[in-house]
C-alpha cells in the first residue's frame, strides 16, 4: 500500500512542482529576478522530491478502495506542505505556519488569508497564489465526478437521482476522457472572463488572476480592498462567473450540445432560486433610495460570493444589521451545486435532507404508508438519504468541535477572538469560503488568529473541501489494517 501511495502522492507533488514555473516566469516578466530564481529552487525542489516518490519508490497496481481513500486524503496535505516553499524561499511568509495556512487556503479555493495586502507581494507570488486555487478548483470538479464515485461518495454521485443509469456523473465512459472535457469546459470559462474582465479596468494581469480565483470560486485577490476598488461593470461580471461556477461542470458540459438542460435540472432550478431569494433579502435590508443600484449590485455581489463560497468582497458585511449577519452565515453553510467548484453542504444535500425530513414526518402520521423521499420527480434510494444524512451529520460535528477547539485554543493563548468570530471562522473555513464575522470579516484577515488555529483552521479547509470522509477515514484503524 504504501509504494502505490507514493506513487499517486509523488506524481501530485511533481505536477505541483511544475506548477511553480509559469509563476517563475511571471516573476521574469516583470525583472522580479530575485523571485524568480527562488519560485524556480522552489519548484526544483518539489518537483525532485515528487519524481523520486513517484518513479523510484512508487509502484504501479490495482488501486483499491482503501487506498484510494488514503491516496486522496493525503495528497492535499502534502500538496498544501510543498505549496509552501514559494512562500518560504522568497520571503513573502517566512512563518511555516502562515505559509501553511495560505497555501492550504489556496489548494482548497477558501480564500481565508493572512496577509494584509496582497498589493505588497510579487507579481510571481500573487500568480502562484491564485494559481493553488485555480489548480485546486479543477482537481475538487475531476474528484468529485470523476475519482470520489468509483470509490462510492462524493456530491455528484449522491446527485445520481437526476439522472438514470449506474454511473451518470462520468461524463465519458474512461476518467481520462472525462478529466479531458471537464479541463476544457473550465478552462474556456476563465479565458473567457479574462478578456471580459480585460475590457473593464483591469489590466491583463489583475484580469488573470481574479479570473483563476473567481472560476475556483477561491477569492484571493490581488487588492487589499477585495473587489470593492474595482468598476461595476468589473463587479458583475465577477458576479456572473461566480455563479456559473457554483453551478454543476458536468451539466455546463451537457448544456453545450442542450441548452435545455439547465432548465431540466432540478438542482439547477434550486439552487438559482436559493441564490435569487437571499439576494432579495440582502437587498431589503440593506436597500437605499438614493443609492438603488449600488445596493442592489452589492447585494447580488454578495449573495452570490457567500452562496458559492467564492468569498470576494464589495461591502463591508460584518458592519450589517445582525439579521442578515446571520443570512450570510447560512448561506455558508449551504454552498452551491454539486460537481461544481463550491464548497459547503451543496444544493443537493439539502434538498434532500428536507425532503428526507418532510417523508419522516408525513410516516409519524401514516405510519402504514409506503412514503418515499423524492427529489426532482424521482425516488432517492435510501442508501443515498443515509448518506446524505451521514455527511451532514460528520459536517455538524466538525463545525461544533471546532468552534469548541478554537474557543480553547484562544482562552490559553488570549489573541481577543470573541464567539462571533470564531464561530463564523470555522463555518468559512470548513466551507471553504474565506472571510467571517468579526475580527475575520471581509475587511481584516486571519493574520490575529493564534497560531495553533491556524493549523486548525488549515485541516478543517482540507476536511471540507474533500467532502469529509475521505480526511476522516485517516483516522479509522480500518483504513490501515492489511
Amino acid at each position: 500500500m504504501a509504494r502505490q501511495l507514493s506513487l499517486i502522492i509523488g506524481a501530485v507533488v511533481a505536477a505541483s512542482g511544475a506548477a511553480m514555473v509559469p509563476a517563475a516566469l511571471v516573476s521574469l516578466g516583470y525583472q522580479e529576478w530575485a523571485e524568480a530564481g527562488q519560485i524556480l529552487l522552489a519548484a526544483a525542489v518539489t518537483v525532485t522530491v515528487g519524481l523520486i516518490g513517484w518513479r523510484f519508490i512508487g509502484r504501479h497496481g490495482v488501486l483499491t478502495t482503501k487506498e484510494g481513500f488514503a491516496a486522496v486524503g493525503l495528497a492535499w496535505f502534502v500538496m498544501a506542505f510543498f505549496g509552501t516553499l514559494p512562500y518560504l524561499f522568497t520571503g513573502s511568509i517566512p512563518n511555516l505556519t502562515d505559509a501553511f495556512f495560505e497555501t492550504a487556503a489556496g489548494f482548497t479555493t477558501t480564500g481565508a488569508s493572512i496577509i494584509p495586502d496582497p498589493g505588497t507581494l510579487s507579481h510571481g507570488i500573487l500568480i502562484w497564489r491564485a494559481g493553488t486555487q485555480w489548480l485546486g478548483g479543477m482537481g475538487v470538479i475531476v474528484l468529485s465526478i470523476a475519482v470520489l464515485p468509483l470509490l462510492g461518495v462524493g456530491g455528484v454521485q449522491l446527485a445520481k437521482a437526476e439522472s438514470p443509469g449506474p454511473q451518470p456523473d462520468r461524463l465519458t465512459p474512461r476518467f481520462r476522457e472525462t478529466a479531458k472535457r471537464l479541463w476544457w469546459i473550465y478552462v474556456a470559462f476563465t479565458v473567457l472572463e479574462v478578456l471580459l474582465l480585460w475590457a473593464g479596468d483591469m489590466d491583463l494581469f489583475q484580469a488573470v488572476a481574479h479570473s483563476f480565483t473567481t472560476m475556483s470560486t477561491g477569492g484571493f485577490g490581488t487588492e487589499s480592498t477585495s473587489i470593492a476598488g474595482f468598476s461595476a461593470y468589473t463587479q458583475w461580471v465577477i458576479t456572473a462567473f461566480m455563479f456559473i461556477a457554483g453551478a454543476s461542470f458536468a451539466l455546463h458540459f451537457r448544456a453545450l450540445r442542450k441548452p435545455g438542460e439547465y432548465l431540466r435540472n432540478t438542482e439547477f432550478r434550486l439552487y438559482t432560486f436559493l441564490l435569487v431569494g437571499a439576494i432579495a433579502v440582502v437587498a431589503f435590508g440593506i436597500w437605499t433610495s438614493d443609492m438603488w443600484h449600488g445596493s442592489l449590485r452589492d447585494s447580488a455581489f454578495t449573495a452570490t460570493s457567500i452562496m458559492t463560497t467564492t468569498g470576494f468582497a464589495t461591502a463591508d458585511f460584518g458592519a450589517w444589521a445582525p439579521g442578515l449577519q446571520i443570512l450570510i452565515v447560512g448561506l455558508m453553510f449551504l454552498g452551491g451545486s454539486s460537481g461544481s467548484t463550491a464548497g459547503g453542504v451543496k444544493t443537493f444535500r439539502v434538498a434532500v435532507l428536507t425532503r428526507s425530513a418532510a417523508a419522516d414526518l408525513r410516516r409519524l402520521v401514516h405510519p402504514r404508508a409506503v412514503i418515499v423521499t423524492r427529489f426532482g420527480g424521482k425516488a432517492v434510494p435510501d442508501p443515498i438519504v443515509g448518506s446524505v444524512q451521514s455527511f451532514f451529520l460528520f459536517y455538524m460535528f466538525l463545525f461544533m468541535t471546532g468552534t469548541v477547539l478554537l474557543g480553547l485554543i484562544e482562552s490559553r493563548l488570549g489573541t481577543g477572538l470573541d464567539l462571533v468570530t470564531s464561530t463564523s471562522a470555522v463555518a468559512s473555513s470548513l466551507g471553504n469560503i474565506g472571510p467571517g464575522l468579526g475580527i475575520v470579516g471581509p475587511t481584516s484577515n486571519f493574520l490575529a488568529v493564534p497560531w495553533l488555529g491556524k493549523w486548525l483552521l488549515a485541516f478543517l479547509m482540507i476536511a471540507g473541501r474533500l467532502e469529509i470522509f475521505p480526511v476522516l477515514l485517516l483516522f479509522t484503524r480500518d483504513l490501515w489494517r492489511r
